[in-house]
């Protein structure tokens, strides 16, 4: 029986789900120009803060490189009014957790916390933001942390082993070049000026974008925004990014020794920021690629042929123009060459044919699916609308989502198959044990 893929639309009057709109989602600016944004859900009686600092290893240069994942950890170590230790203490004590990530972009932390706690979680973000402490003693012990856990995560993980050897070779000018932990030498030498300038610039209430969801009403949380934050003064605008990565005019290849079992093989190739109109097209190629055991790259390489234990493909938000990425594990007597030249394989039959319209409409099924189911959850929803205001310019654009996944065609996928995957615009990356004698 002929199984059938029903369109986004019905798939939503069946299952009943009810849509967030534009209008649900409250703004205001503070004088010191952080922008915070409301969305008021009073279904359980907690809510969280998202804040989304625009800074990354993009904004660092070398002599300087690992600060913005340094002060991810340096934001947990103490200001003036909670020392160290007290943040996590004080916010546990009132029922609350956090969590925090550095990317190439961004710095983003997040606290969950009962509603009747708002004012706690103000007081200690507001803390850090104004006054965090850069004591030298705390600097060097978690100087060590970090050198720690560079060297640990480089021994035990071979993909961040050949992912840091891929994105230096794929970006020669760029600071995507570099990873978002920093050069060790780098993290080593880093001094004070180096860390109060670099907090000093970034972390400014000017450069953050803050989100708060949850069983609480928007002017309370403007109240205590003017509170807590508002005093805190804003910063002249940090230096842009200028440099621009030049054309790739040519493949690149690069081979990392380290004992492992079998290969393991990454393919990059340059793609357009998140805000260039490609990026819809882009990213269901992705999920018609590797999501899930019907995907083109797991049904072929990892089912029928066997040729590979892990396959998968990454194409995450950036402020630049980035990486599509294409992830393998060679199965156990399988050449790396034949593995990639299985993976080229796929991808000019989608070059050459397309896609089906079934495996389209899945796919689009697929993600605004998921897109809903996000925006259900007060953690989804303040996620998304921070996502959206920081890497296309406007919250309100998330509501615009469904429609441009939903518009995308056969030949948008074939074309930005077309477009980026060639061989002169694509980086190899080779991780296996040295067999040489």
């Amino acid at each position: 029986m002929k199984k059938i893929i029903l369109p986004l639309i019905l798939l939503l009057a069946l299952t009943g789900k009810a849509q967030m709109k534009a209008d649900d989602v409250n703004t205001f600016t503070l004088k010191n120009g952080m922008k915070v944004l409301v969305v008021e859900d009073f279904s359980i009686p907690n809510a969280n803060m998202y804040l989304f600092y625009k800074v990354g290893s993009r904004n660092e240069y070398q002599g300087i490189t690992g600060l913005s994942h340094f002060f991810e950890h340096m934001m947990f170590n103490g200001a003036k009014k909670y020392g160290p230790k007290q943040f996590d203490q004080t916010m546990e004590f009132n029922g609350g957790a956090n969590n925090a990530y550095t990317t190439e972009n961004v710095t983003v932390y997040t606290d969950w916390f009962p509603a009747s706690a708002a004012a706690v979680i103000f007081d200690l973000e507001a803390d850090r933001i104004s006054s965090l402490s850069i004591d030298p003693s705390i600097v060097e012990s978690e100087r060590g942390v970090v050198l720690s856990e560079r060297r640990t995560g480089l021994e035990n993980s071979p993909w961040r082993l050949l992912s840091q050897s891929m994105q230096a070779t794929a970006f020669q000018e760029h600071p995507y070049h570099w990873p978002v932990m920093g050069y060790e030498d780098d993290m080593k030498n880093w001094n004070q000026q180096d860390l109060e300038r670099y907090f000093k610039t970034y972390y400014a209430p000017n450069n953050c974008v803050v989100v708060v969801s949850g069983a609480i009403k928007t002017e309370e949380v403007k109240r205590l925004a003017q509170k807590y934050f508002e005093p805190i003064p804003a910063q002249p605008a940090p230096p842009q990014v200028h440099i621009v990565e030049p054309v790739q005019t040519g493949e690149r290849r690069i081979t990392v020794q380290k004992e492992v079992a079998t290969p393991y093989l990454m393919i990059g190739y340059h793609t357009p920021e998140t805000k260039h109109e490609d990026y819809y097209a882009l990213n269901i190629l992705s999920s018609i690629l590797s999501s899930g055991k019907s995907s083109r790259l797991y049904a072929s390489l990892v089912d029928e042929k066997q040729l590979a234990t892990q396959v998968f493909t990454d194409y995450g938000d950036s402020f630049d123009p980035n990486l599509f990425n294409v992830y393998a594990v060679a199965n156990k007597n399988v050449n790396e060459t034949a593995l990639e030249n299985a993976i080229y394989a796929e991808i000019e039959k989608i070059k050459k044919e397309g896609i089906s319209e079934t495996e389209l409409q899945k796919v689009k099924n697929q993600k605004l699916m998921e897109f809903y189911d996000q925006v259900e959850t007060i953690n989804g929803k303040s996620n998304n609308i921070g996502t959206y205001e920081v890497f296309f310019g406007d919250y309100k654009k998330m509501f615009d989502a469904p429609a441009n996944f939903n518009k995308t065609t056969i030949a948008d996928v074939q074309n930005v198959a077309k477009k980026y995957f060639t061989k002169s615009n694509r980086t190899v990356g080779v991780l296996k044990t040295n067999v040489e004698n």
